[in-house]
């Protein structure tokens, strides 16, 4: 893929989704636009139920629309196979979830590196930017403690650092504060917003903290099965 940066990084053109057949279908996406350019950080609002999780995870190629094309970087992806899309997927994007699912066997510190493994990174290499970045996130402490041993504010912390580990073009964010009480969230979120706007990444991120949501540069929501600006 060659990248332009003038280009939008996610570029999201009339897509359809519809789960179900016959009388049983439901129509979540109707025709949904969307445009993200580099650098830019766009929180999406709104009731649950409205399809903002399709959305979510049609940006981030976990899901198929009907119909309706998927664009980053002015590439579609819509041809694509499942290897193609899981390397575009590693390559380009980060994922931070309301829950951080992390490997419980695993350190803070080898949490973060598994991707950059997964990816072809060496082992010191791996480690060493593992390690800058969960020291970035006040985790230098804790490098080596498991998930169990954490609080959910720094276990958040090591997901933000594993979702930026490879250094994505693009992060997803869902809900990613809704587990942690307003004092955390604010923590974690004020230092996921400078790593992201440090490093000129994208960011879309669901959210029904309008605190949060006016931090960043725009606000969407999907209503009736299309995106509209709030």
């Amino acid at each position: 893929m060659v990248i332009e940066p003038s280009k939008p990084i996610l570029r999201i053109e009339n897509v359809h989704q519809t789960y179900g057949v016959g009388e049983a279908a439901v129509s979540v996406l109707r025709g949904a636009n969307l445009e993200i350019g580099r650098g830019e950080t766009v929180a999406l609002v709104g009731p649950s139920g409205s399809g903002k999780s399709t959305l979510l995870h049609i940006a981030g190629l976990l899901e198929q629309p009907t119909a309706g094309q998927v664009y980053f970087f002015n590439s579609p992806t819509s041809g694509l196979n499942d290897n193609a899309r899981t390397g575009l997927r590693r390559r380009m994007l980060g994922f931070v979830y309301q829950f951080h699912h992390l490997l419980p066997e695993l350190s803070a510190l080898e949490n973060v590196m598994l991707p950059q493994q997964i990816a072809g990174k060496r082992l010191a290499d791996a480690q060493m930017d593992a390690t800058e970045l969960l020291r970035y996130l006040g985790l230098e402490h804790r490098l080596n403690h498991l998930p169990s041993t954490l609080s959910g504010g720094e276990q958040q912390r090591v997901a933000v650092a594993r979702a930026l580990a490879n250094n994505p073009r693009l992060v997803l964010a869902d809900e990613p504060t809704g587990n942690l009480d307003p004092k955390t969230a604010e923590h974690v979120i004020g230092l996921f917003l400078d790593l992201v706007k440090s490093t000129g990444i994208s960011l879309l991120i669901a959210t029904h903290d309008m605190n949060l949501a006016q931090r960043l540069d725009r606000r969407i929501s999907v209503v009736d099965g299309v995106v509209v600006e709030v």
